[in-house]
């Protein structure tokens, strides 16, 4: 589905770039010299499909780079937020270590003093020995 979808965007879009290439072929010269304007000395010839799809590529960019930059403090709350979730996660998991091996000694029955219930451990009523 996802791919059908990508398909169904992807596809006029290509359409459309190969369309506006076609019609706008013509070179044009852009000048980034603001005080020669007959003959400048720093200026590129190019189409002008080429230079509007580079102009937007330049946009997405700076936009994206601005917007990562932007959300750094949130970034770095996460990192950190994640790095004391690990610590209390392996907190825990000792935690219940310590009170499952705790919880086993307190079930082990008690040590005999050495007098059962019929006298010496190890012996019947009658005082034979088991």
């Amino acid at each position: 589905m996802r791919k059908f979808l990508t398909a169904l965007i992807v596809l006029p879009l290509g359409l459309i770039l190969v369309a506006f290439a076609v019609a706008n072929r013509h070179f044009v010269t852009v000048s980034f010299d603001p005080f020669i304007a007959d003959d400048p000395s720093l200026s590129i010839t190019l189409p002008l499909f080429l230079l509007l799809i580079l102009v937007a590529a330049l946009g997405v960019v700076a936009g994206g780079s601005a917007v990562w930059f932007g959300q750094r403090r949130w970034r770095r709350a996460a990192r950190r937020n994640d790095a004391e979730a690990r610590a209390v996660r392996a907190e825990l998991a000792d935690l219940r270590a310590q009170a499952t091996a705790a919880k086993a000694e307190s079930q082990r029955l008690p040590v005999p003093s050495g007098m059962g219930l019929y006298g010496p451990v190890g012996r019947d009523k009658q005082r034979a020995t088991l």
